[in-house]
């Protein structure tokens, strides 16, 4: 198993604790990472918005033929994001395993209490690159919104990241 922190500042040297970043998730100060296994929800700008699904122990076939259509993990980004995605560089940072604990299995969360230094880093030149090689079908969606009622409204397993940062509701 690999942990990993993705950025776009390529300058950290120490990762310090610090208050989580959602009003979702209250853990206290933590250095957060992202287990490999949803890694391809952070290979984008830490600002994209995106709506990211795969199947779940409760997906029915009727949700995994409409949604998924043969793809095992799909990431969908709005359309005006789409030139930044692909030429966005990213450092992604791997970090030691010894002080992190699993805080959201469902998203891949882990975090450590401790500040940390990583192992290692790796540079990405274009962002959209990596993400396809990950695995992940990328979808680019003229208006963010629906998909991501639907999504919601399933049976899959999902996260939606940054979608105050989505155009504005349409319909």
């Amino acid at each position: 198993m690999k942990l990993f922190h993705v950025s776009e500042d390529f300058t950290i040297g120490r990762f310090e604790p610090r208050p989580s970043p959602s009003t979702n998730i209250t853990l206290g100060v933590c250095v957060w990472s992202i287990a490999e296994t949803h890694l391809a929800n952070y290979l984008l700008p830490r600002n994209c918005p995106r709506i990211c699904f795969r199947r779940g122990p409760q997906t029915t076939e009727s949700d995994a033929e409409r949604f998924l259509t043969g793809a095992t993990h799909v990431v969908a980004l709005p359309a005006d994001w789409l030139e930044r995605v692909r030429t966005t560089r990213l450092a992604l940072y791997e970090m030691p395993l010894e002080s992190f604990f699993e805080a959201d299995a469902e998203a891949g969360y882990w975090i450590s209490r401790e500040a940390v230094e990583p192992a290692a880093m790796t540079t990405i030149d274009g962002a959209l690159d990596a993400l396809l090689r990950s695995g992940a079908e990328v979808r680019v969606v003229q208006d963010f919104w629906p998909l991501r009622d639907a999504v919601i409204g399933s049976s899959l397993r999902f996260s939606i990241i940054r979608a105050r940062n989505a155009p504005l509701r349409t319909t």
